[in-house]
């Protein structure tokens, strides 16, 4: 059973209010594994797991707050074109890789291209959205 401490490894299907796909991992069939409380997932989240066990499913539905949060205007960049090669030149709608100082790399969504200024947003895709999730706990270590 899902306790506080406990490793889960589960499927998950989640779909926007309008009932349109938005990540699965049955696609790859590469379920998800988390560590209960590391702060991986959101808290309302982890709520919804508690007390499953290997082979249970659920389905629930989260406001943005509870789920991927909502959009913070500060995750909003303007770079200038040039930063960009003719080779791959921004785009509406790419999702381009950008290197961080501890070597990491965070993903940015093209929002908008106008002259020589592209905008780049760094909020999860998802923030702001009431998702319903579909779940199915495969494995629980405790």
């Amino acid at each position: 059973m899902i306790g506080a401490s406990s490793t889960v490894i589960f499927h998950f299907d989640i779909k926007l209010a309008d009932g349109s796909a938005a990540e699965s991992t049955r696609v790859h069939n590469k379920p998800a594994k988390s560590q209960m409380g590391d702060g991986s997932l959101s808290p309302a989240f982890e709520a919804q797991l508690m007390g499953l066990t290997a082979g249970d499913s659920k389905t629930f539905t989260l406001e943005p707050q509870d789920a991927f949060g909502m959009p913070n205007p500060d995750n909003i960049y303007y770079v200038d074109r040039s930063r960009f090669s003719l080779e791959a030149p921004a785009q509406v709608g790419m999702i381009i890789g950008f290197a961080m100082p501890d070597g990491s790399e965070l993903p940015g969504l093209v929002r908008e291209v106008v002259g020589d200024s592209v905008t780049i947003d760094f909020n999860h895709p998802l923030a702001g959205q009431t998702l319903t999730f579909n779940v199915e706990i495969v494995q629980v270590i405790n």
